[in-house]
C-alpha cells in the first residue's frame, strides 16, 4: 500500500489489466506511444522494452521480483526509457520483436520479453526473456544485465548500428514481401500429405498429442487430422493412423489435467507429456477452437464424451467469460491468492468435508483422489483415472446409479470452488479472440442443436460491431467502455470466418454485408499487391521496423491462412472473384513456406484445400418452418467442406448472392454449388438428401 502512494507512472491512464498491474510501479513504465519513444530519441537513451500479459506466471515474477524493486528501478529509470506492452493488445510488436529475438539468439523467445531498443530507430541490439533479480538459473542478475547493456550501448553504438543493419535485412526476408513466391508453379495437394505424415510421425501412441513435454493442445493439426480421416472415409479407404491419433488425443486431453474436470475449458498446456498437471492460464484463443473441433468430432464419431466436453466449455465461456453486454473476456489468471493453480486444486480434507462417504468413494476412484498426489507433495488436480464404465464391480451392472453419484459429488465441488478466491480475470475484449469464439460457439451450436450457444455468439458479434466498428474500420480491444488500437489482420480474418459460421445457425439481415465489408477492407489495406499475401498491420498503421506476413500458425492460426478461407468461401457465394483471386495470391506467396514446414502451416492448408477442390455451398430459400427442417438436414453433419445458409424467401440479399432471386412457388429451393458449378435448384427434399450423401461422413 505504502509503494500505492509513493509511486504512480504514465501506465495509471492505459486500460489494459496487464499494464495496470504495472501503474504503481516504482519504475517509470511508459506505453509504447510517441511521447515515449520522442524521449529515447531526445535523451540517446536505450529502449528497454518488456512485453508479457496478464496470464503470464513468469511476467508476475518478474513484476514482483525487480519491477516492484526500488533499487532495480533504479538502475532502470536511470539508464533507460522503460517501456511496457501487452501483447494481446500489441500483437504487431510482439511479433516483430520475438521474431528479432529468435534472429539475434537462434532460438524462440517468451514471456515476458525483455528487449533492448536503439533511442534513435526502434531496432533491437541484444535481449532476453525472464531474468532474475539475483544471479541463479545459471542467469546474471537483472541490475548487472542492465548496468552491461548500458554501457556496450555507449561504447559500440557504431558496431550495433552494422549489427542493426544485417537484422533489419534479415526481418525484411522474414517478411516474405519478396517476389510472388510460388508465381509459376502449380499449386498441389502434396502439402496436405506431407502435413498428415508429419503429424502422424509425431504423434505419441501412449498418451495422444504431438511431442514429449510440455505439451500444447495444437486444435489446427487436430482439425487438419479429422478433416483427412472424414475424406478417405468418404473414399472408401479410411486413414486409420490420422483418425487415431486426432481422436486418441481429443480422448486423452478430454479425460486429462489440461482441461478442467469441474468447471469446463482448457488450460493452456500441460506441463508434462500425460496431460495431467496444466500451466493454469485459461485463454479464450484455445478454447474456441478447441470448443469447435469437439463439437465437430462429436458430430463425427457421437462418441459422447466429446459431446460432453463440447458443451461443458460452451457453458463455461457464457457462465464465465461472457461480459453482461455480449463481448468475451481475455484471460483467466494461472495465479490465485498469489499461488499457481490454487483455485483449482484440492486436499482430501477439503473433499472429504464436502461429499458424503458413497460420493467420496465414487469421486476419489474417477478422479484419481485414492492415488498419490499429482501436484507437488502435498494436492491433487482433478483428472479422469477411471471412467464410470471401469467402476463398475461387475460386467452386467448398471452405471446410473455411478454416473449419478459422479454427477452429484461435481455439482457440489464446482459450487465451493466458485467460493474460493477467483484468479485474475483479464476483462479485455480483443476483437480478433472474440472472433475465434463466435466460430467456435457457432459450431458448436449448430452441431450440438444448442441455440443458446448461437445466441451468445450473436451476442458478442453485436458487441463487436457496436463497439469496435467505427467509420468502416475495426479496432482491436475495448476495455472500460474504451475501444482502442488499429485493428490486425487477425482482427479482419478470424471475424469474418465467425459471422460465416454464425449465417449457417440463422440467417440475419446485415450480417453477410458485415462480412462483406470487413472483406474489403482485408483487401484495400491488409493484401500485399506485390507479392501476394496479407500483412499484419494496415497500409496507414504506425511505421514500425518490420512490417510481418505471417504464414505459420502460433498459437492462434495463421491470419494468411484464414483470411485465405473466409475469401473463398465469400467469392464462391458472392460470385465475387476479386476475392478468389486474393486467396490465390496468398497460396502462391505462401507457397514456399508452406512447401518447406507443412504442418505447421495448417490454416493455410484448410485453405489450399479449399482452393484445389471448392468445397459444396448450399443456399436455401423459403418459409418456416420448412426452411429450419431443410436448414437441419444441410448444417448438422460433419461436412467440414460445406457452408450451408438458409434464408428466408423475404430477406434482402447482397447483390451478386447465390439464389439473390425470390425463390419459386415451392415450401423450399436449394441451390446446390460445387465452386462455380451449380445443379438446377432443387425443391424436394429426397432429391436434395440424395445430393448431400456424397459430401458427409455417414458414421463412425
Amino acid at each position: 500500500v505504502m509503494s500505492e502512494q509513493r509511486h504512480g507512472n504514465r501506465l495509471i491512464r492505459e486500460t489494459s489489466p496487464y499494464l495496470r498491474q504495472h501503474a504503481h510501479n516504482p519504475v517509470a513504465w511508459q506505453p509504447w506511444d510517441r511521447e515515449a519513444l520522442e524521449q529515447a530519441r531526445r535523451e540517446e537513451k536505450p529502449i528497454l522494452l518488456s512485453i508479457g500479459y496478464s496470464a503470464c506466471h513468469w511476467c508476475h515474477v518478474m513484476a514482483h521480483e525487480s519491477f516492484e524493486d526500488d533499487a532495480t528501478a533504479r538502475v532502470m529509470n536511470e539508464l533507460f526509457v522503460n517501456i511496457k506492452v501487452d501483447r494481446e493488445e500489441r500483437p504487431d510488436l510482439d511479433r516483430i520483436y520475438q521474431t528479432a529475438f529468435q534472429v539475434l539468439h537462434g532460438r524462440a523467445g517468451g514471456w515476458p520479453l525483455t528487449m533492448f531498443l536503439a533511442h534513435d530507430d526502434q531496432t533491437p541490439f541484444v535481449g532476453g526473456t525472464y531474468f532474475p533479480k539475483i544471479a541463479r538459473y545459471g542467469m546474471p542478475a537483472f541490475t548487472d544485465v542492465l548496468r552491461r547493456v548500458s554501457e556496450h550501448y555507449r561504447q559500440h553504438r557504431r558496431e550495433l548500428r552494422e549489427q542493426n543493419r544485417a537484422l533489419l535485412e534479415a526481418l525484411r526476408a522474414d517478411s516474405g514481401s519478396g517476389s510472388a513466391g510460388g508465381d509459376a508453379r502449380d499449386l498441389t495437394a502434396d502439402p496436405l500429405r506431407a502435413a498428415r505424415d508429419q503429424l502422424v510421425g509425431s504423434f505419441d501412441p501412449v498418451h495422444g498429442g504431438f511431442g514429449g513435454a510440455p505439451k500444447f493442445p495444437h486444435p489446427t493439426g487436430l482439425e487438419l487430422l479429422l478433416r483427412r480421416w472424414a475424406a478417405s472415409v468418404q473414399r472408401g479407404e479410411p486413414d486409420r493412423p490420422a483418425e487415431t491419433a486426432a481422436l486418441f488425443t481429443l480422448r486423452k486431453m478430454a479425460l486429462g489435467g489440461v482441461y478442467d474436470q469441474l468447471g469446463g475449458g482448457f488450460f493452456r498446456y500441460s506441463v508434462d507429456a500425460e496431460w495431467q498437471i496444466p500451466h493454469f492460464e485459461k485463454m479464450l484463443y484455445d478454447n474456441g477452437p478447441l470448443l469447435a473441433l469437439y463439437a465437430q468430432a462429436w458430430r463425427a464419431t457421437q462418441n459422447p464424451l466429446f459431446r460432453a466436453v463440447a458443451e461443458e466449455t460452451g457453458a463455461w465461456v457464457m457462465r464465465d467469460m461472457q461480459a453482461p453486454d455480449g463481448g468475451y473476456y481475455a484471460t483467466l489468471d494461472a495465479d490465485s491468492e498469489g499461488q499457481e493453480g490454487k483455485f483449482y486444486l484440492w486436499t482430501l480434507e477439503q473433499v472429504q468435508e464436502l461429499l458424503d462417504a458413497e460420493d467420496y468413494a465414487v469421486a476419489a476412484a474417477h478422479y484419481g483422489l485414492n492415488r498419490p498426489p499429482n501436484f507437488e507433495s502435498h494436492a491433487w488436480h482433478l483428472r479422469v483415472a477411471a471412467q464410470v464404465p471401469e467402476m463398475i464391480r461387475r460386467p452386467d451392472g448398471d452405471a446410473a446409479p455411478i454416473a449419478n453419484r459422479l454427477t452429484a459429488a461435481r455439482h457440489k465441488l464446482l459450487e465451493a470452488r466458485s467460493r474460493r478466491v477467483w484468479p485474475g480475470r483479464d476483462e479485455k475484449i480483443l476483437t480478433a479472440w472474440n472472433g475465434l469464439m463466435i466460430r467456435g460457439m457457432a459450431i458448436a451450436a449448430r452441431h450440438l442443436g444448442r441455440a443458446d450457444f448461437a445466441v451468445s455468439a450473436e451476442r458478442a458479434l453485436d458487441f463487436t460491431r457496436a463497439q469496435l466498428w467505427r467509420d468502416g474500420r475495426l479496432l482491436a480491444a475495448h476495455k472500460d467502455g474504451q475501444s482502442r488500437l488499429s485493428a490486425y489482420l487477425d482482427d479482419y480474418a478470424f471475424l469474418i470466418d465467425g459471422v460465416l459460421e454464425l449465417l449457417q445457425c440463422r440467417w440475419r439481415d446485415g450480417d453477410l454485408d458485415f462480412a462483406l465489408a470487413l472483406a474489403e477492407v482485408l483487401l484495400e489495406r491488409f493484401e500485399d499487391r506485390e507479392a501476394g499475401g496479407f500483412f499484419f498491420t494496415a497500409d496507414d498503421h504506425e511505421r514500425l521496423i518490420q512490417r510481418p506476413k505471417p504464414a505459420h500458425d502460433d498459437a492462434l492460426p495463421a491470419g494468411n491462412g484464414i483470411a485465405a478461407q473466409a475469401l473463398i468461401k465469400l467469392g464462391h457465394l458472392t460470385g465475387r472473384t476479386a476475392y478468389l483471386e486474393a486467396a490465390e495470391r496468398a497460396l502462391r506467396w505462401a507457397w514456399p513456406t508452406v512447401e518447406r514446414i507443412p504442418s505447421a502451416c495448417n490454416a493455410l492448408l484448410a485453405a489450399l484445400e479449399e482452393y484445389l477442390e471448392p468445397g459444396q455451398t448450399v443456399v436455401l430459400r423459403g418459409a418456416a418452418p420448412a426452411l429450419e427442417e431443410w436448414r437441419d438436414r444441410c448444417a448438422k453433419p460433419y461436412a467440414p467442406r460445406r457452408m450451408t445458409l438458409a434464408i428466408p424467401a423475404t430477406a434482402t440479399l447482397p447483390a451478386g448472392l447465390l439464389a439473390e432471386r425470390r425463390p419459386e412457388a415451392a415450401t423450399v429451393t436449394a441451390h446446390v454449388c460445387g465452386g462455380s458449378e451449380c445443379l438446377p435448384p432443387i425443391t424436394a427434399l429426397a432429391d436434395l438428401e440424395r445430393e448431400l450423401a456424397r459430401s458427409e461422413l455417414s458414421g463412425p
